[in-house]
């Protein structure tokens, strides 16, 4: 997931860069919503309410 976060954030620059003001937008929305999740789940993790094997 850590991987598509930063394909989104290299997407999100670049775009950025061209001008593509709406591509760049979706793709930094898109990063943002993974990195909350990854956020939930270490927060889950590390509190013992998942457990991993």
């Amino acid at each position: 997931m850590l991987d598509w976060i930063l394909i989104l954030l290299v997407v999100a620059a670049v775009a950025a860069l061209l001008g593509f003001n709406a591509i760049s937008g979706a793709a930094l929305t898109g990063a943002k919503i993974l990195i909350g999740l990854v956020l939930v789940l270490f927060l889950l993790v590390l509190f013992g309410i998942i457990a991993l094997a």
